[in-house]
């Protein structure tokens, strides 16, 4: 999509770039980060996750936020790389706040004879520093690592359960196949937005503005599980014709000795989080 560019301060022109969210996108970088198992990745966040789920301090939330900021630069993630946020999702972030702010509960501002409780609103800036946290990581994981590693590792890691008996090859394969089908599904969905803006609304008579404005998510989630439909036949029919599900689960790359250190920095991370004030 063309965009008009815009004019800088000093007179020169640079070229704006809509927002946009890309996802599951490796970027092809030799760093340490990107020669890690990706096993390793996924024990990272999950044990990232479950210490901020457990302990969301403002302490453990800004020692993850700084871990992960380390390990980006690590991994020389460029700047075009990091998702931009529509101008809405701000606004509906704002309004959000807002609404939590009359919560009340500690802490109180006293301002004249008024007291305002913005417990409400600390708890939603911390629920909002965790996600980040955690969406920072699995972006992490999606630039760092190649789509064809992540069923192997799931397979690796959940090997143990073969022994009750677990269908881990199949819950592995169904990993593999939603991870690599979440991009086709947003570029679908971004195509269908296209279209959509392109072609004019169609004359419902009798129906007030704000129904037109909900019947438009409407047709654009039937238009997307049609789609869905369409790619699922298509990608099973694609799995049969090679053979079946077995061939995706292939073993790869094995974890090593730097493995083991990043678990160590991660594990001690993790601690440390558990032990700051107000966890």
């Amino acid at each position: 999509m063309l965009t008009a560019p815009r004019r800088r301060r000093d007179g020169t022109e640079r070229e704006h770039r809509p927002a946009r969210l890309t996802l599951l996108r490796e970027i092809k970088v030799d760093s340490p980060v990107h020669q890690l198992w990706a096993g390793t990745k996924l024990l990272a966040v999950a044990a990232l996750s479950i210490t901020l789920s457990y302990f969301p301090s403002w302490g453990s939330i800004g020692l993850v936020v700084a871990l992960l900021l380390a390990t980006a630069a690590m991994a020389h993630i460029p700047r075009g790389a990091w998702p931009r946020p529509p101008r809405w999702f701000w606004i509906v972030l704002g309004i959000s706040g807002g609404l939590a702010s009359m919560a009340g509960h500690s802490p109180h501002l006293s301002v004249g004879r008024v007291t305002l409780g913005f417990g409400g609103l600390d708890a939603y800036c911390r629920f909002v520093g965790v996600s980040v946290a955690l969406l920072l990581a699995a972006a992490l994981v999606g630039w760092t690592t190649p789509l064809g590693e992540i069923a192997p590792a799931v397979s690796r890691l959940l090997g143990p359960l073969r022994w009750i008996r677990v269908p881990v090859d199949e819950a592995a394969v169904a990993v593999a196949l939603c991870v690599r089908s979440l991009p086709l599904l947003v570029d679908e969905m971004r195509t269908l937005v296209a279209a959509r803006r392109l072609r004019p609304a169609p004359p419902r008579p009798g129906r007030s503005t704000l129904q037109q404005l909900l019947d438009e998510p409407v047709d654009l989630l039937v238009a997307a599980l049609a789609v869905s439909m369409r790619r699922a036949g298509e990608l099973a029919e694609a799995i049969t014709a090679r053979g079946g599900t077995g061939l995706i689960a292939a073993r790869t790359r094995r974890p090593g000795w730097h493995d083991a250190l990043a678990l160590i920095v991660v594990a001690g991370a993790c601690f440390g989080a558990t032990q700051l004030p107000g966890s």
